[in-house]
């Protein structure tokens, strides 16, 4: 009996790794296989945060011969479809569906995947999910597989258990750059105008605006929504003009015998990209003939936009263009405004000495285009690894975010005397790096003036930088630059132009008091950059910051009087042994404030915009309103963007405004970007963006939304919501 007893334990003790693993995975976890398919139920993230968004896809391996169908599967066959089974709150959205192949066979021509392939959806995740815990995610997949001689519908169940943490996700090291990858190249509305006219049989498609206008759009094909809008397997021929492009198509059945009754939506795919539209019954376009035929496409024909961006020489002068203006317009944006503070002092302390000047100026244009360049490769190797970040991701890191603001705060102290760093107090300079000998403090400060223009978009900078995502890395890599010329350039003309510099007053006690005048902004920048902090991690964390600041500033105190006893001929030892560990304190106090505990937001900050009435962005809430026949003004945002936290005081907060949104019943909408979220990147990227602020207006009945302004007034706002 003791024997048995204890055999009884040894075998409990086998099955329990594998009953526990059970439960960690749950049933269908894991890859699912038939003869024709393998599919599984895969995450971008490594977890989810509570009221964030997550992007999960259905991978599917499909076996060599076989296939399966795009939303609208051609001539025959069926797509794929998914039924969800998800905890309370957990919301699904619709397929993300990647661009397909053209598949012919016989006298057909389908739309189809072959090989692997993912369909992404996005999550939402509730408010309220506690972290450490698990989400079980469950959904019957139902694919056709065919091949050329026969068709057999699979239903596989795939499971999912999604971890949630707080704080942005890494990505799966499995799955997520593929992923990432998709859902920057899915097609996506672009700001194309779209008309169809049906006669005789034949459909007359024209497109203008948006990325189609100006050269050449290279073969091009249209894949409608629908089946039976087109002869799938007829020749798709056209012609483009200066503004877009016309393409001939014959009718499908179903308008061939009914008639165009209504729009007609799809994607239209070019070598410059694959955009969704919808063509409204009409006239042609103007301007979308006349420059050139297009070269015919053949049905079986690789289709356009599935291999790497052809991004034309035309667009590349424009962005550098739109760049360069942008870095210009940048000196003026919230921003940069404790950096002006700093170059004003760097100026005054070298206005009278005309060979400082230059290597001042030209100390700092080499510290911007560093920095950009910098930070460029950064951002372009992150979005190559599959990483969804844009412009001013380092700002969604709180790390970051802590240390900078007490960067700011030591900036501020030294602007104010406290303490110094290399000449005496007649050198106004513009920190303790930019304290530093010779040309390299004015190279310090260009780098730190990069990195706190951060947060901001200037206008024309929205084009620039979302083409440059798009760019091979050398052309990538020459708009940054260009947008730091653009930043530095009114800073180095004034350092070599003597006769400016000789108008300002010789150097005497009034740069002292300048001095500790231009110390208020990097004051104001070191709490802006506080609150950020708080917005990201919470109250603890916030606490903690105060406390490393309250640490930092004694102890820089104590190493400017250590200053001061050696100018008087003492050691000043205990000072700066003093002022050393209180810094110490300070790193250590800043690490646990960056590792705090996240405190979940309901809505996130950014979204509580004082009088007017807001709610979470997500897709599934746009389509909701607009199923309701109410306008939807969506609000991507940071609590680090300056320039959206003006907009939002200035024009979206006004009486005006709530009283134009309350007489169209139009619902407003939050994407909130302060912390990492992949579906608001994604989004931002279907629009051409790499950052916030991104104002959207949709109306009922339009399928594209309209872009607003980055840089808005109440007028704007209220006109544009109007019918």
């Amino acid at each position: 009996m003791r024997r048995l007893f204890r055999l009884l334990i040894l075998l409990a003790l086998m099955l329990a790794p594998a009953g526990f693993a059970w439960a960690q995975t749950g049933p269908g976890a894991g890859p699912q296989r038939t003869d024709e398919i393998e599919a599984e139920l895969v995450s971008m993230s490594r977890w989810a945060a509570p009221g964030g968004t997550a992007v999960v896809a259905v991978r599917q391996q499909i076996e060599p011969g076989w296939h399966t169908y795009w939303r609208n599967p051609g001539d025959s066959g069926g797509p794929t479809t998914l039924d969800w089974t998800l905890p309370t709150g957990v919301t699904a959205g619709e397929i993300v569906w990647p661009l397909p192949e053209r598949q012919r066979l016989q006298g057909l021509v389908n739309y189809g995947y072959e090989g692997r392939v993912y369909l992404p959806v996005p999550v939402e995740i509730p408010a309220n999910a506690r972290p450490g815990t698990t989400l079980p995610l469950r959904v019957k997949a139902l694919f056709l597989v065919c091949s050329d001689e026969m068709c057999i519908p699979r239903e596989l169940t795939l499971g999912l258990d999604l971890p949630i943490r707080e704080g942005a996700a890494p990505q799966d090291a499995a799955h997520g750059a593929a992923i990432a990858r998709i859902l920057e190249q899915a097609p996506r509305p672009a700001g194309v105008t779209a008309r169809v006219a049906l006669e005789n049989g034949v459909l007359t498609l024209t497109a203008t605006g948006g990325p189609l206008a100006g050269g050449d759009p290279g073969p091009s094909y249209f894949f409608p929504f629908e089946s039976g809008t087109i002869d799938h397997a007829g020749l798709q021929s056209g012609s483009w003009g200066p503004n877009g492009l016309t393409l001939v198509l014959n009718a499908g059945g179903r308008l061939a015998n009914g008639g165009l009754t209504g729009p007609v939506s799809g994607v239209l795919a070019t070598s410059k990209g694959a955009f969704e539209i919808t063509a409204e019954p009409g006239p042609p376009l103007p301007g979308a003939t006349g420059s050139g035929e297009l070269d015919p496409l053949d049905a079986a024909a690789p289709t356009p936009g599935n291999g790497p961006d052809a991004t034309g020489w035309a667009v590349f002068g424009q962005a550098m263009l739109f760049a360069l203006l942008g870095g210009l317009i940048l000196n003026l944006m919230p921003c940069v405004f404790p950096i002006l503070a700093m170059k004003a002092a760097a100026l005054a302390a070298s206005a009278h000495d005309p060979k400082r000047s230059r290597r001042d100026g030209l100390a700092f244009l080499a510290g911007v285009l560093t920095t950009f360049l910098l930070l460029a490769a950064v951002l372009l190797g992150l979005r190559a690894a599959g990483e969804a970040v844009g412009w001013g991701f380092q700002l969604q890191s709180a790390p970051v975010t802590a240390g900078l603001a007490l960067l700011m705060l030591a900036v501020a102290l030294n602007l104010s005397g406290v303490f110094h760093v290399g000449g005496g107090l007649q050198d106004a300079g513009s920190g303790p790096l930019s304290r530093l000998p010779g040309g390299v403090g004015a190279f310090f400060t260009g780098a730190l003036a990069v990195v706190v223009a951060a947060p901001c978009t200037a206008p024309f900078m929205a084009f620039a930088l979302g083409a440059a995502l798009l760019m091979p890395w050398p052309m990538a890599l020459a708009v940054f630059l260009m947008l730091g010329l653009g930043l530095a350039l009114p800073y180095v003309l004034i350092s070599l132009s003597p006769r400016l510099l000789a108008k300002l007053p010789r150097p005497g006690a009034w740069m002292e008091r300048l001095k500790n005048l231009l110390a208020f902004p990097m004051y104001g920048a070191a709490l802006w950059l506080a609150w950020v902090f708080g917005n990201q991690t919470g109250a603890e964390g916030l606490g903690l910051l105060f406390v490393a600041g309250l640490a930092a500033a004694a102890g820089l105190w104590l190493v400017g009087a250590g200053q001061g006893e050696r100018a008087l001929g003492r050691r000043g030892a205990i000072h700066a042994v003093a002022g050393a560990v209180l810094l110490l304190v300070a790193l250590g106090a800043a690490t646990l404030a960056a590792r705090a505990p996240v405190e979940s937001r309901e809505n996130g900050a950014a979204g509580e915009t004082g009088a007017l009435a807001s709610a979470p962005w997500s897709q599934q809430a746009v389509d909701a309103a607009l199923a309701e026949g109410r306008p939807v003004l969506v609000n991507f945002t940071a609590d680090w963007c300056v320039t959206c936290k003006i907009n939002e005081r200035t024009s979206l907060t006004t009486a005006g405004v709530k009283r134009a949104m309350a007489e169209r019943r139009a619902i407003y909408l939050v994407g909130d970007w302060t912390r990492r979220d992949d579906a608001i990147t994604a989004e931002l990227q279907r629009h051409g963006r790499s950052g916030v602020p991104l104002y959207l207006l949709y109306r009922p009945g339009q399928a594209e939304p309209e872009v607003l302004p980055q840089l808005l007034t109440e007028g704007v706002v209220v006109e544009a919501l109007k019918p």
